[in-house]
């Protein structure tokens, strides 16, 4: 797609073509754009928000799913935990449980009992 097309269908998603959004989703997964899916999630969509979590998460990126998480996306907290968990990432359990997460708090009790 042209930077002209992709121009054009971001204009026509900001207007409320649904369809437009959708394959603004869909092109922004395929190409691994974490920056499409960020605007599109602060913009309101919970498909891009759901996108960008997933990717962010296969990426190992940290960084987003702890900007999610501590905007309040629970579903990108739970995969901050599975991350930081399989990264053996104590720094950021601690940070989760000093929080109030208690699945944080066991992951990173078992973690540092092993």
């Amino acid at each position: 797609m042209t930077e002209p097309d992709l121009s054009d269908l971001r204009e026509r998603a900001v207007h409320g073509d649904a369809e437009a959004g959708a394959e603004l989703i869909e092109l922004a997964t395929e190409r691994g754009d974490l920056n499409e899916l960020r605007r599109l999630a602060d913009a309101g969509s919970a498909d891009a928000t759901d996108e960008l979590i997933q990717l962010a998460a296969e990426q190992g990126n940290i960084e987003e799913l702890r900007r999610l998480s501590d905007s309040g996306n629970a579903t990108a907290t739970d995969q901050l935990i599975e991350l930081a968990t399989e990264q053996d990432n104590m720094e950021e359990l601690r940070r989760l449980a000093d929080r109030g997460n208690i699945t944080a708090a066991e992951q990173l009790e078992e973690l540092t009992a092993e």
